[in-house]
């Protein structure tokens, strides 16, 4: 795989395609929407990532809320640069060194797992409602990136896929695997 070295953080606040008082309309946020309202009025109808950047500067802890519990964290690009490896379908494992941590399965294909998924967080994965495991295994991708490989077994059959994963997780128990113990 290929990795930038610098770390990537606050991604969260480049979401900024609703401001915050739409955002406290979404069921997901709902709750929020007093709290955001009695003391947030003047933020209201501003960008929400650059209200969330803001609260987060002023040291309060109330901006995570909003974000799931990886939506925080400091994170790198990294994709596969191998190109016959880009439309493959499979299990993929991440080691670091030499210590399973990760089992994964790709019905699609790598590309979209790997350098449109896990390899690059949109800001938008970083809340409540996006995708919090790709934020959490770039999270433990970017704490360990000189010593992190990737494998994929590659197979065609989706039942295959889905059984070989699961007992995989299930005689390994990946750490990394936090959802599907």
């Amino acid at each position: 795989m290929d990795f930038t070295h610098d770390q990537i953080e606050d991604v969260f606040s480049g979401k900024n395609n609703k401001t915050l008082r739409e955002t406290i309309t979404h069921r997901r946020y709902k709750a929020l929407a007093q709290v955001c309202e009695a003391s947030y009025e003047q933020h209201l109808d501003s960008p929400l990532g650059e209200v969330l950047r803001q609260l987060k500067s002023s040291g309060g802890p109330f901006y995570k809320q909003f974000l799931n519990p990886y939506g925080d964290l400091a994170y790198s690009t990294f994709s596969i640069a191998d190109p016959s490896a880009l439309a493959a379908r499979g299990v993929y494992t991440y080691y670091v060194g030499d210590v399973l941590k990760y089992v994964g399965r790709c019905k699609d294909s790598m590309k979209k797992r790997v350098n449109q998924g896990y390899g690059k967080i949109h800001p938008k994965n970083c809340f409540r409602d996006g995708q919090a495991t790709n934020c959490h295994l770039n999270a433990l991708i970017t704490a360990a990136t000189s010593d992190v490989t990737l494998w994929l077994c590659r197979m065609d059959s989706d039942g295959e896929i889905e059984a070989v994963e699961s007992q995989f997780i299930q005689r390994y128990l990946p750490p990394w695997n936090i959802q599907r113990r």
